[in-house]
């Protein structure tokens, strides 16, 4: 049952990214991408330290430690890997890839980002030692396919490597979102993911926000768009902090790192339904591809304990 939960976990926290990516596009029109980051991490790390310090801690982590063994001190290694993972996941990556994006197309660099999901496989079965079994494979591949048809919108022609450079810099980004990700297993074991949470959040917020402060980048948006803004910060970022660590802890930094692909089918029924984007059959036939992966992946998992 704990498994199922980290099943749930992932695919909420994918939800909340794909809303994420329809409400960033409105604030992109006020916000240049690093000061946007910047504010929402300093928000979600806030809204989590205000948790982390309320009456609600402990229900809360009662609830996350069901059925599990967590470890409840937090050592200086620990520490040194939280800032590793906020440095790469929260400041270096978005920054590369930020920097990616401006030289090539969206397309490309949707379908490119593809490329952290393979880090992640790779980085989990040979460096951490997950189990991994073939079956597994099948659930993968319908992931990628999804997300490769979803990326492109079916149109494969339009993806080139004409812009070399700026391809390069988007698969280093996707390269140090996986560590980020893969690292961040490690961690997801502490019983106080509240603080883990708010700490990662706050420490690239603060770089972030010190960056665009030098940088003299506007910080201020209209009153009409800071629901968008606190939205973000504190669900979209913040909540999906915790549901992350939580997923990791259940069914590890693989299949939670596959199932998060799911972020570009839900990010494309939300700019649907919010934006006014097309959403074909192609692509509600592709996403329904990619919940099949999820369910495969699901299964495969819970024979395995049965198995145990």
């Amino acid at each position: 049952m704990s498994r199922y939960w980290g099943y749930v976990s992932v695919i909420t926290a994918t939800i909340l990214f794909g809303i994420w990516n329809t409400f960033s596009k409105i604030l992109l029109q006020y916000l240049d991408p690093l000061a946007l980051s910047a504010i929402v991490y300093c928000i979600a790390g806030v809204f989590l330290f205000s948790v982390r310090f309320s009456p609600l801690k402990d229900k809360i982590l009662s609830l996350l430690d069901q059925e599990s063994k967590a470890e409840l001190v937090v050592s200086s290694r620990d520490y040194g890997i939280l800032v590793i993972t906020a440095i790469f996941g929260s400041v270096i990556a978005p920054y590369i890839y930020l920097n990616g994006l401006n030289q090539i197309t969206a397309v490309n660099a949707s379908l490119l980002m593809n490329a952290e999901i393979l880090f992640i496989i790779i980085i989990g079965v040979f460096f951490l030692k997950e189990k991994f079994q073939r079956k597994d494979v099948l659930g993968i591949l319908f992931l990628l396919v999804g997300t490769i048809f979803l990326a492109t919108n079916g149109q494969l022609s339009n993806f080139s490597m004409a812009s070399s450079v700026g391809a390069l810099l988007v698969i280093i980004a996707a390269f140090f979102w996986s560590i980020d990700t893969s690292l961040s297993k490690f961690l997801s074991n502490k019983r106080d993911l509240l603080m883990i949470s708010a700490l990662k959040c706050s420490i690239g917020g603060i770089i972030l926000l010190s960056i665009s402060l030098i940088l003299g980048l506007n910080l201020t948006v209209p009153l009409s768009q800071v629901p968008y803004l606190l939205f973000i910060g504190l669900i979209s970022i913040g909540f999906s902090f915790v549901l992350v660590y939580f997923s990791l802890r259940k069914i590890g930094s693989t299949r939670t790192g596959s199932l998060f692909s799911l972020s570009s089918l839900f990010g494309a029924i939300f700019a649907f339904l919010i934006l006014g984007e097309p959403f074909t059959i192609t692509q509600l036939l592709f996403g329904l591809l990619m919940l099949l992966g999820v369910f495969i992946l699901y299964k495969n998992g819970e024979y395995q304990v049965e198995r145990l």
